[in-house]
């Protein structure tokens, strides 16, 4: 008989995802939901989170908040755990855009703002959600960081440094948690089609891939979402602190 920790499925499992209105944090959502777990979505649009929702079905509820707000966030995390009974998988997904010059005049606004939503929410959505997480028999921690947190782009130093920082601070995590047996892993995706890629034109996305990816396309949120769905299965018990990238084979080229 197969050990229940080391089962393949995510059925009645409570998932929180944030930035879940598009993107990686929608492919998520659909996914986890797919595969029979309760879905807490969480993003600042609520009512984009709220149409997630409901392509998911009944086994997921939207919240709104900005994941900078602390206060907030302890409360709506709190909420989620007494509306769905618990907490088993935590996915760091929220994130903002934060191309800025460094001697644009906003450029400590746009700082702090990345650091806020990339970073610092990262570490409280963990620290609000551990009562309930260490209650699960396979407490998964997931947070989305970025090939920018293994090399850097010119002009995205905000963005560099919190996905950089998102990669320590998993680490850490995995550290401090293993002996609950609580597991934190950090995905890294590359060129994927998103809202945040939006701007790209087509043609230069292709020039982009080709140039730069193993694999000469970019990637879709889907293929994120199933990397993830991987790191929160109770049988992936045994990989904890590490950071893959998902990215086409971006990080794998030297030319």
């Amino acid at each position: 008989m197969s050990h229940p920790n080391r089962s393949r499925s995510i059925t009645g499992r409570v998932a929180i995802i944030t930035g879940a209105a598009s993107g990686m944090g929608r492919a998520t959502a659909r996914l986890f939901a797919a595969e029979g777990a309760q879905v807490a979505l969480i993003d600042i649009d609520l009512s984009a989170c709220a149409a997630v929702a409901a392509e998911c079905g009944d086994t997921a509820r939207a919240y709104a908040l900005d994941v900078a707000d602390g206060d907030a966030l302890a409360r709506v995390v709190a909420q989620i755990a007494a509306d769905f009974g618990g907490i088993d998988i935590l996915v760091n997904n929220a994130g903002v855009s934060s191309f800025c010059a460094l001697d644009n005049p906003v450029y400590e606004d746009i700082w702090h703002r990345a650091l806020a939503v990339m970073l610092t929410a990262h570490q409280r959505m963990v620290r609000a959600a551990l009562p309930w997480l260490r209650q699960s028999d396979a407490a998964r921690i997931v947070n989305i960081a970025s090939t920018e947190g293994l090399g850097a782009t010119p002009g995205d130093t905000p963005y560099v440094a919190a996905k950089t920082a998102v990669v320590g601070l998993t680490r850490g995590l995995a550290v401090d948690l293993g002996p609950e047996g609580i597991t934190a892993n950090c995905i890294c995706p590359g060129p994927i089609r998103t809202a945040m890629t939006d701007g790209v034109a087509d043609e230069h996305k292709t020039i982009f891939a080709k140039r730069r990816t193993a694999l000469k396309r970019y990637g879709e949120p889907e293929e994120v979402a199933h990397i993830t769905l991987s790191l929160v299965l109770p049988a992936a018990s045994y990989i904890t602190g590490v950071a893959i990238p998902v990215d086409g084979g971006l990080m794998a080229r030297n030319a």
